[in-house]
């Protein structure tokens, strides 16, 4: 194969803020092309930063490559997918397949925008059980309408030949040839790279994965006909107990949470504040019927900094109004408690 004339020629890649598509972008950069990134968000991404999320990490890696980033969020669509994936879930969630044709079917739109070549991802063949074995790839680009268009430089040289390959636009001899489950080439090849070694780690991964997690999540689709993304995201915070079929309570933890929960509750919740002893923030959701309230009630009070059998006092406030009632309980017992918790 000839000399490939790259200039101009727009490679638009998917930047989890990982190791693999950071190694990706950096092959690229380096054979010359003009690399443009996406940055993929959904309710339900387990971020490296914790503090800052997968978009900081992303936005970090896109900075120091000198690339363009545009972030693109999945919220309304990405949770009618979740409920129920066409290709199924994983041990936990996780609708791998589905998710990975959303997110690839969205980037074609940008990909025909810009006028792109080609998609670029930092998939591993054999990596990931659900998404990157050699059948799934290819039945996702298919599905997303992109088949032969995307190029998975890490594996590229072991996977069929793409459509960049066959107009001369990439050349396979440039393409690595990694597969497995092993980090240890990536990390390698990183090295190699320049990449520094606070970054040679995979991505966070996804919430939807943890059965804690995902337990969560059935409970909220099965009481709920549509899911808000504030909803989705509440999952990530506090103790969650399904009191009965109409309502439920998030206890925070912290102090962080309970500060993050009292920005995210809305006017369909109350809110409980423990009056005479320090206690978490407490959302309660949902119609608080047929004796709700007083449940509800102790078990905030459990987590009260109160002695056992203290009795607490604690404050109802619709949010969005003034008026509040008050109730006065003793802490619900260990054993109750559990049988409530999601």
């Amino acid at each position: 194969m000839g000399k490939i004339e790259r200039k101009g020629f727009i490679a638009l890649g998917l930047l989890s803020g990982g190791l693999d598509s950071h190694i990706a972008v950096k092959l690229m950069l380096k054979l010359g092309y003009r690399v443009i990134v996406l940055n993929f968000m959904s309710p339900f991404c387990n971020c490296t930063k914790k503090s800052d999320g997968c978009k900081s990490a992303a936005h970090m890696i896109a900075k120091e490559c000198d690339v363009e980033i545009k972030t693109v969020f999945m919220g309304d669509e990405y949770l009618t997918m979740l409920r129920a994936p066409k290709h199924g879930y994983g041990s936990g969630m996780n609708p791998c397949v589905d998710c990975r044709i959303l997110m690839f079917t969205q980037t074609k739109k940008v990909m025909d925008d810009l006028g792109a070549k080609f998609i670029f991802t930092g998939e591993v063949l054999s990596q990931r059980p659900m998404s990157q074995m050699r059948d799934k790839m290819l039945k996702i680009e298919k599905e997303a309408g992109l088949e032969g268009l995307i190029v998975r430089p890490l594996s590229a040289s072991i996977l069929p030949p793409t459509i960049p390959e066959e107009k001369g636009w990439i050349d396979r001899k440039e393409m690595l040839a990694i597969s497995g489950r092993s980090r240890k080439p990536q990390i390698k090849i990183g090295r190699e790279l320049g990449i520094k070694e606070e970054m040679l780690c995979s991505s966070g991964g996804c919430l939807l994965t943890d059965m804690t997690f995902a337990a969560k999540m059935k409970d909220l689709f099965s009481h709920t006909d549509t899911t808000k993304v504030k909803e989705a995201r509440l999952l990530r915070m506090g103790r969650h107990f399904r009191i009965n079929d109409d309502c439920k309570v998030i206890v925070g933890r912290n102090e962080a949470e309970n500060e993050k929960l009292s920005k995210m509750a809305v006017e369909s919740d109350t809110v409980i504040n423990v009056i005479n002893y320090p206690g978490p923030f407490v959302i309660l959701s949902g119609k608080p019927e047929n004796g709700a309230n007083e449940i509800a009630a102790r078990i905030t009070a459990r987590y009260a900094s109160a002695p056992k059998d203290a009795e607490v006092e604690l404050e109802f406030t619709k949010v969005g109004l003034k008026a509040s009632t008050k109730l006065t309980v003793l802490p619900l017992p260990e054993e109750q408690i559990e049988t409530m918790r999601i």
